[in-house]
């Protein structure tokens, strides 16, 4: 159970906090919901208490776990590639992935996009999931090590420069 201030990851919206539970009577029934509040864009979530794992909403990783995720985009031995497949086919596998609310999965779709923009011009689409993935794990890595999201994502921006020049030689 998750408690006021708390702040948790709602898959695809990011960052929020815990400002209230509160109960509403829904179809008859009283439930208690999560009143969360999203940092990025100031919206706000009912998340129902005893439906908040199945939706996916979770605690921010910890700095241990932010340092691994930040370590693995440097690591592109899973990038599969896009042969063979349109752009719509990997705007919906990209979508689904940011819909776990998993972080390995926010940066798996983050380095595929980043990597294939290196080859040709993404969709619309692609680069707005990109500009998605780029928010969602910037902010919970600056969240989880008390750091500012722009230096965070300053620093995610280094690290695949530094990766694609090393590709490049």
């Amino acid at each position: 159970m998750f408690h006021i201030h708390q702040l948790v990851v709602y898959p695809a919206q990011g960052v929020g906090r815990v400002e209230d539970i509160t109960s509403q009577e829904v179809g008859g029934a009283t439930s208690e919901f999560y009143v969360v509040r999203i940092l990025n864009n100031d919206g706000t979530l009912l998340v129902p208490v005893k439906n908040a794992a199945n939706v996916g909403l979770r605690t921010i990783c910890d700095q241990e776990y932010g340092v691994q995720v930040l370590t693995s985009m440097q690591d592109w031995s899973d990038f599969k590639g896009y042969a063979g497949q349109n752009w719509n086919r990997r705007y919906r596998e990209y979508s689904e992935k940011l819909k776990t609310g998993k972080l390995e999965d926010v940066a798996y779709v983050l380095k595929e996009l980043i990597l294939i923009s290196q080859d040709k011009d993404l969709s619309f689409g692609e680069r707005r999931l990109m500009e998605q993935a780029m928010g969602l794990i910037s902010m919970e890595l600056a969240c989880a090590m008390n750091r500012q999201q722009s230096e965070v994502q300053q620093e995610i921006e280094g690290i695949f420069q530094d990766v694609l020049k090393k590709n490049e030689l």
